[in-house]
């Protein structure tokens, strides 16, 4: 037996932890360890270091503080739990089989494997009781913070003064990775300046990465950053359940601090060569490791995957106090819809998940002008018309509201003395504005949306990317969207962004040609719920045209359109273009159609709903017959190629930009009509 384990059973049989390894509470944690183990060494992937080492912390959470049903996972007053620390993942799924959940045992057994519902890293929709995709690092503990401002909000719009419908914390295990990375720094400083007294995070402070020590890299004080952001902290030993209870227990009671619990763990714990080094991170123990500290947990070591009889009805206790905490609050809900109907109604109206308004009847369209009117302008247009009417909206800009037009008409900030505010000030912080609105949105009781500039859409990527891997209808509002905005030159010019967005997969990339595209693009953007939307706005003024039915801006939604066609119908040529470029391209088509050429204009605000349509409506629109195309757009040229085929041509740009008024830029960069008849061939 190792120096090590002497230590440990010389502690554990201290007064202080009053417990012995026969305890029914200590089999209770060390088969959240065993079968975190197990799993990990059967799909030889995996790490099991950080289950070994939080197993006590989240014993004690899990059984004694958290607020959930098993058997609904979809609650509304549940807790939320988040493991941002995601590559401990196996700690939740065995949380999740112990107490109840749709996740059998044979989804442990294969754990990381095709098919099963035990990913490597969980993932928000696949998982019952997986309440969010975490992975990258400070990416849970932002979300969190969304989640904390969305139970605020929806609180402050629902409970009366003697009844508490909504009134439920968010919970999440964070690693020293989480704290580290840049994205929870920024949601950390909202979440101290809202006050959000709803948040308990236990801090797994194991001094240990994939590299090694942290002190490689990282010797600040935690905690006194925390408070600096605004944070009631604590520390306690990971491994003592009682300070453990204690803690939360103070964090749950503080109202006006987000609460930071230092659970000073040992990553591997019980491991006896293995335990606090980075081998037990993102590794196996291997079977002769893990037979070593089974006998130290004082289990069967030929035993795989146990569980205990009295350990599993233990746990499946949480079946009935779900059951009772749910049907408790359905009876509370049922007295409430008869004293409190309208608090009752905005109840429903903001966790229904859907945007009940009549759009085409709260805004207009926009008439003819050929001076016309910026995107972002219309865009802030159509939000004055619509924000009110949706319940559940929360708007929000990276301190950029008055540039982005986000300020909808009739809001309010959102602050810790007004919750029921329905505008976020975010500062300038885009990477967290989109994991807050992600986890807004995940929450189930807000339809959020935020803006900034589309070059800092960089700024903000890792969270729209986990917007479109958990299917979720959050709206970025990108504006200055090209070389368009002009003096402000180079670094704010997007170049490549569009490019990148495009590459998303499940992320509806928007970029309107006018005032009534931007209506129909917003239209579509709360019409579903499956996607997130990308709104890529102007700065500079666009020429609104008359519409007919056949260029009728409803068929934006179709992702692609004819939106200036030959009289005839059979284009000897056409012309493609997005945004700002659909003006140029009109331009062409007036030039060629003077010389008598038949030439069709195809605005194509999302290629993504185009890819959406049948064979029949694409044909329609760009028959494969017409080989001669020349698209258009102020940006990469990558990805056109798939709409004007090997033998079209793209104008676009493959440099940055300069700093001049963007006519200059557009004259000497040739996005102009003349090119475009040129590269026609007329």
């Amino acid at each position: 037996m190792s120096k090590y384990v002497k230590n440990i059973y010389s502690i554990l049989s201290t007064p202080k932890f009053n417990l012995t390894m026969s305890t029914l509470e200590q089999r209770c944690v060390n088969t959240i360890r065993t079968l975190s183990m197990d799993a990990v060494q059967r799909a030889n992937s995996g790490h099991p270091g950080m289950p070994m080492g939080m197993a006590d912390v989240a014993f004690v959470l899990w059984t004694e503080f958290l607020k959930h049903n098993p058997v609904n996972p979809k609650w509304t007053n549940r807790d939320r739990f988040i493991l941002s620390a995601g590559h401990g993942s196996m700690l939740l799924y065995s949380l999740l089989h112990l107490t109840g959940y749709d996740l059998p045992l044979d989804e442990i057994k294969n754990f990381r494997q095709w098919g099963s519902k035990t990913p490597g890293h969980p993932e928000y929709g696949l998982t019952p009781g997986v309440e969010t995709t975490t992975g990258p690092l400070g990416q849970g503990f932002a979300t969190g913070i969304g989640m904390a401002i969305a139970e605020k909000h929806l609180a402050a719009k629902v409970n009366t003064s003697d009844k508490k419908i909504i009134d439920h914390t968010i919970f999440a295990i964070v690693s020293d990775g989480d704290v580290m990375e840049g994205v929870s720094q920024e949601a950390a400083s909202i979440a101290g300046h809202q006050q959000l007294g709803n948040i308990v995070y236990l801090y797994d402070d194991n001094n240990i990465t994939i590299d090694g020590s942290t002190d490689l890299a990282f010797t600040e004080n935690v905690r006194a950053r925390f408070e600096a952001y605004g944070w009631h902290t604590l520390e306690v030993d990971g491994h003592d359940r009682v300070a453990i209870r204690k803690a939360i227990t103070q964090g749950v009671a503080e109202k006006n601090k987000p609460t930071l619990i230092a659970c000073k763990s040992h990553i591997g714990y019980g491991s006896p060569n293995k335990q606090d080094t980075s081998s037990a991170h993102g590794s196996p123990l291997g079977p002769d490791e893990i037979r070593k500290t089974k006998e130290f947990y004082g289990v069967d070591p030929d035993k795989e995957f146990h569980i205990e009889d009295d350990v599993l009805a233990f746990f499946r206790k949480e079946v009935d106090k779900g059951a009772k905490l749910e049907g408790d609050w359905n009876d509370t809900v049922a007295e409430f819809k008869k004293t409190n109907p309208d608090h009752y109604h905005t109840l429903g109206a903001s966790t229904s998940g859907k945007v009940s308004i009549d759009f085409d009847a709260l805004v207009e369209t926009f008439p003819e002008n050929p001076k016309g009117i910026a995107t972002r302008k219309a865009s802030g247009m159509v939000l004055d018309a619509i924000a009110a009417n949706i319940p559940g909206i929360m708007g929000g800009s990276a301190d950029l509201g008055g540039s982005n037009l986000t300020e909808f008409k009739g809001h309010t900030p959102f602050t810790p003395e007004d919750r029921a505010g329905n505008y976020m000030h975010y500062g300038v912080r885009e990477h967290a504005m989109g994991s807050i609105m992600n986890g807004m949105s995940l929450h189930g009781s807000v339809r959020p949306f935020g803006g900034t500039f589309l070059v800092f859409a960089d700024y903000c990527k890792p969270a729209i990317r986990l917007s479109a891997l958990m299917h979720q209808p959050v709206v970025y509002v990108f504006t200055h969207d090209s070389i368009g905005l002009g003096e402000d030159g180079p670094t704010h010019q997007p170049i490549e962004q569009l490019a990148s967005l495009r590459s998303i997969p499940n992320l509806i990339v928007m970029r309107p040609a006018d005032a009534n595209e931007t209506a129909a693009a917003w239209k579509f953007a709360f019409s579903q719920n499956s996607s997130p939307v990308a709104l890529i706005l102007t700065r500079q003024n666009l020429p609104e045209v008359a519409r007919t039915s056949e260029n009728d801006a409803s068929l934006t939604a179709k992702g692609a359109y004819i939106f200036k066609d030959s009289a005839n119908g059979k284009p000897d040529v056409i012309f493609l273009a997005t945004g700002s470029e659909v003006a140029i391209a009109h331009e062409a088509w007036k030039k060629l159609t003077q010389k008598g050429v038949s030439a069709r204009v195809v605005s194509m605000p999302s290629w993504e709903l185009f890819r959406q349509q049948d064979m029949s409506y694409k044909e329609a629109v760009l028959p494969a017959a017409v080989t001669n195309r020349v698209a258009i757009e102020a940006a990469s040229p990558l990805g056109w190629h798939e709409w004007t085929g090997l033998d079209g041509k793209v104008i676009a740009l493959n440099h940055f930009g300069e700093s001049a008024p963007f006519e200059k830029l557009y004259e000497e960069f040739r996005l102009t009509s003349d090119a475009l008849v040129k590269a026609a061939g007329y």
